[in-house]
């Protein structure tokens, strides 16, 4: 298995709200991470820094191979939501945080099995032998009109509350996270991201950069410098695994 990673803040930002981790749980399974901030230059980092930190912390401190796929589940729900009180909290006692909040799209990498949790709209594709799968749902206002036949996917890209996300880290109390299961074969890659690359992108250009670029170790770098090439108005984040 190999992974490598990448944040930058973009064309426009001055500050870089988005973080990342890479983390080698043992010596078969890897933790992959990245978090997305909102709340304004005061406080959005705060927040993504904070659940990355809590998050992977957790993760290290409960998980060990002998855990089964139920129990893996648990353990990853336990720390978004220990990150999740953790956030809120803090914006909770401190004024100048208000309102903060992040993302989180995660994957849990063991052989050929991933197991991925998400909250927001960060997300987690994998690209195989058959082309790329988006496997997250964004948690977004763009997302319920799609489902409900309200925009079209050409619409969504264009659409003013695009940036509208139903669901964060540390803006309630309590946060629900999806979590999916892959099998994956050789060769297989998954790809955990920011918005910021993907409102750059089209899925097909992000499989055409992964599969016939000249090395995935330099993969996150082009796609990168693709979005600051159109601009990149938000932060850009990635992660790219290849079991």
């Amino acid at each position: 298995m190999q992974s490598w990673g990448l944040t930058d803040p973009g064309c426009v930002r001055p500050q870089n709200q988005d973080t990342f981790q890479m983390e080698a749980l043992d010596r078969h399974t890897m933790l992959c991470v990245v978090c997305d901030g909102m709340g304004g230059a005061k406080s959005g980092n705060i927040a993504s820094t904070l659940a990355l930190d809590v998050f992977v912390q957790e993760m290290k401190r409960n998980y060990h191979s002998g855990l089964d796929m139920g129990a893996v589940d648990q353990v990853l729900e336990r720390a978004v939501k220990l990150s999740n009180f953790t956030v809120f909290d803090q914006a909770r006692q401190i004024p100048e945080f208000s309102g903060m909040g992040t993302t989180l799209v995660a994957a849990l990498i063991k052989g050929r099995h991933a197991t991925v949790v998400n909250v927001g709209d960060s997300r987690c594709y994998r690209i195989s032998a058959e082309g790329i799968a988006q496997v997250t749902t964004d948690h977004s206002l763009v997302q319920l009109m799609l489902d409900r036949g309200e925009l079209t996917a050409e619409q969504a890209r264009s659409f003013p509350g695009k940036n509208y996300i139903t669901r964060a880290i540390g803006t309630e109390t309590m946060v629900q996270c999806d979590v999916h299961h892959l099998d994956l074969e050789r060769g297989d890659c998954l790809l955990l991201c920011s918005d910021g690359l993907t409102n750059m992108l089209e899925d097909q250009e992000i499989l055409f950069e992964i599969v016939h670029g000249v090395s995935k170790k330099h993969c996150c770098k082009r796609l990168l410098d693709i979005a600051k090439s159109r601009g990149a108005p938000d932060n850009v984040t990635s992660i790219l695994v290849q079991v």
